[in-house]
Formats: structure tokens, C-alpha cells, sequence
């Protein structure tokens, strides 16, 4: 039986992972053993960080939220408790989205959860 090298397997193998970290700055990006340690930082992080950005703009949703409700008259907390009372079914995100774009729509929904909360 003949011997089998892995000399091209290998080579395609490597060039595969030096390929994925063009970009990266020194020996990162052309020599196997530093292009395959970099590459498997970055796809933790990347991975990592998606899951991060959902929490950040969740984040950023509520503080927009939050902020135009106060100006309305009633803190974050009031304003959710008051539109869950009154059956509004909007996402942080769609509530965020009228803050900014249409206060005057924000403001009757903020009507709604102040008659809601107080009543």
C-alpha cells in the first residue's frame, strides 16, 4: 500500500483559514498557526457580540421610551403598566420608533396609559 502525504489537504486547509483573516494586522494574516488563533478570537466575538447587540438595543429601545414618556407626564414604568392595561400590544421597538419619528402618536398613546394608570 502506498504512503499518503498530507502535503496538499493541508495546504488548502491552511490557506482556507489565512483567507478568512485578510485584514488582520502582522503575522495574523499570513502565517497558519497566528491566522488560525486570530480567526478563532474574532468568531467568538462575533458570535458573542450578536447576542450582545440584541441586549444593547433593547436597551437603547427603553431609554428612548423612557425618555418620552417623562416628557409626557409619566415615568417608563407607568406608561408600559398603562398600555398593558389598555390592551396596546406594541414592541419596545415599534414604541421606540414613534418616540422618535411621530411624537403626536406617542403622545396619544401616552393619553391612553396616564387615563389608564390613573384610573
Amino acid at each position: 500500500m502506498s504512503r499518503i502525504k498530507k502535503g496538499v489537504s493541508a495546504h488548502r486547509r491552511h490557506k482556507k483559514w489565512i483567507a478568512l483573516a485578510k485584514g488582520h494586522r502582522a503575522g495574523m494574516h499570513s502565517m497558519f498557526a497566528l491566522a488560525h488563533e486570530s480567526m478563532m478570537h474574532a468568531l467568538y466575538y462575533a458570535y458573542a457580540h450578536r447576542r450582545e447587540r440584541k441586549a444593547d438595543m433593547r436597551r437603547l429601545w427603553i431609554a428612548r421610551v423612557g425618555a418620552a414618556s417623562r416628557e409626557n407626564g409619566l415615568t417608563y414604568g407607568e406608561f408600559m403598566n398603562g398600555l398593558k392595561k389598555s390592551g396596546v400590544t406594541l414592541d419596545r421597538k415599534a414604541l421606540a420608533e414613534l418616540a422618535v419619528r411621530e411624537p403626536s402618536a406617542f403622545a396619544e398613546l401616552a393619553a391612553t396609559a396616564k387615563a389608564q394608570s390613573k384610573g
